[in-house]
């Protein structure tokens, strides 16, 4: 019987209640005003004049007036190299000791991108409140004085040029307080094991001496170490191992594909809660049961800004052109793609973080990751974004009662015609050529552009099985930490063709 369960979950339902947000609109503008405060004397504050800003009345819009988009190379070639030479108060107050590597970028080269002291302050804040909002979704009082699993990436970070570099999650995991050590798994040594497979070992062997309430983690990584963890003892269920296990946060890419498979895995319920945790900082994570969307965390040292993703705003190497409108909290509307714009307490400022999102409810500040400005597949004016692709990905599960795990398109010319090529990654004996037209059906009714598409230039479209753990050997075939990447929904030509020959030889 729970004892500390019913306490450890009053006091989260407390602190729920304590810092929820209200007014979206007033804790942005909090948050807008404290960066101006705060990098009023930086090299980028002075150069923009963070102070003539901070005296206008219409403060956000001056803001956007003043400074221009910024991308990840437009930033880092002309404020952050500098900073990463050592000098301080460039973008931000002092020098960060850590540099997030992104282990998802579309990039030749990995992004570092700077965490200061701040952001991980405001990280763990928004952890925390993600937690206490657990307090809103119906769960056993056991679950609140369980272990938490979070797997992520290798917590033995490298140093170099003075700074301490790893990805996100594995900065984060080697900076949890003290007090929750107790609760989190594998725990700091496990967690500090560069090599996939050998920390995936450990945690199958030490999975019987710990009592695992919450997961975390992207679901191709957790799929993995869940049946290796099943496998190793013999078991059908995950619960088998870990009778109290109720919660997952997923977060990195689109859980809907893997819920069949997860299903599988779980012989009680599992309550499946979306998280949006970035290189750059922690955006969003959902709040409430009757929502699966997530909450923007507007008061958390990120500032929003929203460019409608139009085909008119957005050049063709994914960046927003100069004369794109923008928004604001105050000014968005519901079910409208926006292209995500921040400026962060680790001296991100107007910043293209690559990601559209859609506001489900304004009021809330609920919204949905829809895609990638990059990975927005709109060669022959489909304009199909990637939460068109996978909820068509869905629907194609549900019709042939098959597993989709992931997938790969691009547009590709043959013959001298665009045809979108797909590689699917299922075991379902249902035919390629099947697949294909109803794939290109179901898109043709979700979005019109695409059907105009299909009628013009869109000439075919291809559909090729692959065997689901493809995906996960082309990330380890890129070498990238841990064999851990985010498997990109859209290539572009030169990365499709490296896919395609990857796959013929195999």
């Amino acid at each position: 019987m729970a004892l500390l369960g019913p306490i450890i979950k009053t006091a989260l339902n407390l602190h729920e209640t304590i810092t929820a947000t209200s007014d979206h609109v007033v804790a942005q503008r909090k948050v807008l005003e404290y960066l101006l405060k705060t990098a009023k004397k930086t090299s980028f504050g002075l150069y923009y004049d963070f102070n003539n800003i901070l005296e206008d009345d219409d403060m956000e819009h001056a803001f956007a007036e003043a400074i221009p988009f910024y991308d990840y190379h437009k930033m880092d070639e002309q404020w952050w190299s500098r900073m990463k030479e050592g000098k301080p108060d460039i973008t931000w107050p002092g020098v960060p000791k850590f540099l997030a590597r992104s282990s998802g970028t579309t990039g030749k080269k990995s992004k570092t991108i700077p965490i200061t002291d701040e952001m991980i302050a405001a990280i763990k804040a928004a952890g925390t409140r993600q937690v206490s909002a657990l307090t809103n979704f119906d769960l056993p009082t056991d679950v609140f004085e369980s272990e938490v699993l979070a797997l992520g990436s290798s917590t033995d970070l490298s140093e170099e040029d003075g700074f301490t570099i790893g990805e996100i999650s594995g900065i984060s995991a080697s900076n949890i307080p003290e007090f929750l050590d107790s609760f989190y798994r594998p725990g700091k040594e496990i967690s500090s094991i560069d090599d996939w497979d050998e920390r995936v070992q450990k945690i199958a062997e030490e999975a019987k001496n710990w009592d695992i309430g919450m997961l975390s983690g992207i679901p191709s990584w957790l799929e993995m170490m869940l049946k290796k963890v099943m496998d190793y003892h013999k078991v059908d269920s995950i619960h088998d191992i870990w009778p109290n296990l109720s919660v997952y946060t997923s977060g990195g890419v689109a859980f809907e594909p893997y819920r069949s498979s997860f299903e599988k895995l779980f012989s009680k319920p599992v309550q499946i809660v979306d998280t949006y945790l970035a290189s750059e900082g922690f955006i969003a994570c959902q709040q409430r049961p009757e929502s699966s969307s997530m909450q923007l965390i507007t008061d958390g040292g990120i500032y929003f800004e929203f460019v409608p993703f139009q085909p008119e705003y957005v050049e063709q190497d994914g960046s927003i052109s100069n004369n794109a409108p923008v928004l604001t909290m105050a000014e968005v509307q519901p079910e409208v793609d926006y292209a995500l714009i921040i400026s962060t307490v680790s001296g991100a400022w107007r910043y293209l973080i690559g990601d559209t999102i859609k506001f489900t409810d304004v009021e809330k500040a609920e919204i949905k990751i829809t895609g990638r400005t990059k990975f927005f597949l709109n060669v022959v004016g489909s304009q199909l974004s990637v939460l068109k692709m996978e909820t068509a990905i869905t629907e194609l599960q549900e019709k042939f009662n098959t597993s989709i795990k992931e997938f790969t398109v691009s547009a590709k010319k043959i013959d001298g015609e665009f045809q979108h090529v797909w590689y699917l990654g299922t075991e379902t004996e249902t035919s390629e050529k099947e697949l294909a037209e109803e794939l290109d059906l179901s898109l043709q009714e979700a979005n019109k552009n695409y059907k105009v598409a299909r009628s013009k230039a869109l000439k075919g479209v291809q559909v090729h099985k692959v065997q689901p753990e493809t995906f996960a050997q082309w990330n380890d075939h890129n070498k990238k930490k841990g064999g851990q990447v985010k498997m990109e929904k859209v290539m572009d030509e030169e990365k499709f063709k490296a896919w395609e020959e990857f796959v013929s030889s195999l």
